[in-house]
């Protein structure tokens, strides 16, 4: 039978056993009862994160090709906002501003982009998060040595460890599977986690931080 615009219409199968689908969810569905226990950590450190904002830190996240598009849908998420509307958080993404990208890759190396914007940009208290699937990128550890002396928080989120970024850091969610694509899914899955812990936590930690606020005001 015609279609009615004259053309034959046409229909598509999709058999049940294709196996670029059947590889690719199958992956993503034996790492998920192990990321489920790993994923606990993510609500500490929305607890700490929205401490850390509400006092008037800042995030500074950082990652590599499609990891680099999750550090910029993480800060999205908290300068703009995930569900219920709110005051901005600060959040700073190192791999988007790409004049200084290219310039302090052109002058200084591809391995300093992120750690001489850490050392301009971070400060005692802040958050460093680092987004990794191997754990194993230049730059990144770079950025987690940077961050050190400053007397930054440093986080990664990575494949299966262990692997060099997770030992530079002070905390690390590893995903718990061999599969790279399967892990950048799963940091996606944790940025909205973590989003979602610091947007519960925000209330009690702007409470805290208005009290210690008044107090400092009335000691001077």
């Amino acid at each position: 039978m015609s279609a009615g615009n004259g053309r034959r219409a046409t229909s598509v199968t999709h058999s049940p056993e294709d196996p670029i689908t059947f590889h690719h969810v199958g992956a993503l569905a034996r790492a998920l009862p192990r990321f489920r226990l790993e994923a606990e950590r993510l609500r500490g450190w929305g607890m700490e994160l929205a401490r850390v904002l509400a006092g008037g830190g800042r995030l500074l996240v950082a990652g590599n090709g499609g990891s680099a598009a999750e550090a910029q849908h993480l800060a999205g998420e908290l300068v703009g906002k995930m569900r219920e509307d709110r005051y901005p958080l600060s959040a700073l993404v190192l791999s988007a501003d790409t004049s200084s990208l290219t310039g302090i890759g052109n002058d200084y190396g591809y391995d300093e982009v992120f750690a001489r914007q850490v050392r301009a940009h971070g400060r005692p208290g802040d958050v460093l998060m680092l987004l990794s699937t191997s754990g194993r990128s230049p730059n990144l550890l770079a950025a987690a040595d940077a961050a050190a002396p400053l007397g930054m928080v440093r986080w990664a989120m990575t494949g299966p460890g262990p692997n060099p970024l997770a030992d530079a850091c002070d905390d690390t969610l590893a995903v718990p599977s061999p599969d790279q694509q399967t892990v950048q899914e799963l940091h996606l899955v944790s940025v909205h986690l973590l989003c979602a812990h610091v947007e519960d936590a925000l209330p009690e930690s702007l409470a805290r931080s208005r009290r210690h606020l008044r107090l400092e005001q009335s000691r001077s």
